[in-house]
């Protein structure tokens, strides 16, 4: 190993970064992966490091992986480092205002997905991430599909509660998923608790 970099335990993982990187605390985990806060001694900056757990076991980790970075040649994405998710500021009592600027904000990034032909299919509030100044961005693009593959798309993606009648009955479906994702986010802002809780029970009860 480079004496460029160092390895650290965090948690149960093992990380081997670049010395630059200093300060790691973990700070979420999802099924790709940990994610950890850290300095950067370059930039002078607080970031986050997503360490993507074994992205080349098959070839639907190995795809989810590409998806997540244009080009790659290592297994470690750093990004800014944001505040909080979205789960977590759904249960602050927002006003009108903040509110409508992280709607806002939402909006206008799926915007541009939409207009690159980019689907998300993914959009939940553990996927969006805020600062204390309301600045909201998207994350977590590992189900992320180009449109024009609409009936080649599997039904089984989106976090249950935000998906779309049309991906829950399997048929063939477009961006306007994402649309329908952000509705019940919103909904949820609103009401400070999901929007559609029965929908679990439904998708269960059909098999879906």
């Amino acid at each position: 190993m480079s004496s460029r970099h160092y390895t650290i335990e965090v948690g149960d993982t093992n990380f081997t970064i670049l010395n630059r990187y200093t300060n790691l605390k973990p700070i979420g985990s999802g099924a790709q992966g940990i994610v950890c806060a850290a300095y950067d001694t370059v930039t002078e900056q607080n970031v986050a490091i997503k360490k993507l757990s074994r992205p080349f076991q098959n070839v639907t980790h190995a795809k989810r992986a590409y998806r997540d970075l244009e080009e790659f040649q290592d297994v470690y994405l750093v990004m800014e480092l944001m505040d909080a998710n979205l789960c977590q500021v759904i249960q602050m009592d927002l006003d009108h205002d903040r509110m409508s600027y992280l709607l806002y904000q939402m909006l206008c990034g799926i915007k541009h997905l939409h207009l690159a032909g980019i689907i998300h299919r993914d959009l939940k509030p553990s996927n969006i991430v805020v600062k204390a100044d309301c600045t909201l961005k998207i994350l977590d693009f590992g189900l992320a599909r180009t449109a024009g593959t609409t009936f080649m798309m599997t039904p089984y993606v989106v976090t249950r509660y935000y998906r779309a009648p049309e991906v829950i009955l399997g048929m063939g479906y477009t961006e306007n998923v994402d649309i329908w994702s952000v509705g019940c986010i919103m909904g949820e802002m609103i009401r400070g608790g999901v929007l559609f809780p029965a929908l679990i029970i439904l998708i269960n009860g059909i098999r879906l």
